[in-house]
């Protein structure tokens, strides 16, 4: 158990910030007021999912078939590449303009049968979201669980980091009122926020991961 708690460590935070997706998030809120309503919105979430699922279960694969060290930690270089790599993302992303809002019309026409392969497209293409499990993936990877172990730690992150697609599905169903209100509220507050937040927080990762992995090759 706190072998599972070590990689959690990593994992939980990796994937909360990775949850910050203000694109996905509008795009459930219009979907949940569409033609398909919570049908449409439910097989979007299950469509980001899934594709986050093959994402990371392949990146966790993929290590462990490169034998990475056997330790609840990545080693120091991959720590080092990893880090300037979400520093230099958030660099990239910062510097670029804000990509302009598309029309509500565009996503209240996706229906239910459309709906699970733009969830899939919608996560494949959210490249905030797979730069932030990459370092999650490769911390699996690289420690020492057994099947059962690294399978439920990449299952809490692939739920952590896919919320913004399933969790206003599951808050409608619960409480439709309150919910959609509450989400309308969310979504404007991330669009607003969220990318400056999602800078901020791929930049701090990065300079963990670099720190982590200079400390570990001097040795401290």
């Amino acid at each position: 158990m706190p072998r599972v708690l070590q990689v959690l460590e990593v994992v939980v935070p990796l994937g909360l910030a990775g949850a910050l997706s203000p694109v996905m998030l509008t795009e459930q809120t219009v979907l949940l007021a569409g033609p398909g309503g919570r049908r449409a919105a439910g097989r979007y979430a299950l469509g980001a999912a899934l594709a986050l699922l093959a994402f990371a279960g392949v990146l966790v694969l993929f290590g462990r078939s490169i034998s990475l060290p056997q330790e609840p930690h990545l080693d120091a270089t991959l720590d080092l590449v990893l880090g300037t790599l979400l520093v230099t993302l958030a660099a990239l992303l910062r510097r670029r303009r804000p990509r302009a809002p598309r029309r509500r019309s565009a996503h209240a026409e996706v229906g239910p049968r459309a709906a699970l392969a733009f969830g899939v497209a919608a996560m494949a293409t959210n490249v905030t979201t797979l730069a932030l499990v990459v370092p999650a993936a490769k911390e699996i990877a690289a420690s020492d669980l057994r099947l059962p172990g690294r399978a439920a730690v990449l299952v809490v992150l692939v739920g952590l980091a896919s919320a913004p697609a399933w969790v206003p599905v599951t808050l409608t169903a619960v409480a439709p009122g309150p919910a959609e209100r509450a989400l309308r509220a969310v979504a404007g507050l991330i669009r607003r926020r969220g990318r400056l937040l999602t800078v901020w927080l791929l930049a701090a990762f990065g300079v963990l991961l670099d720190l982590r992995g200079l400390l570990r090759l001097l040795g401290v």
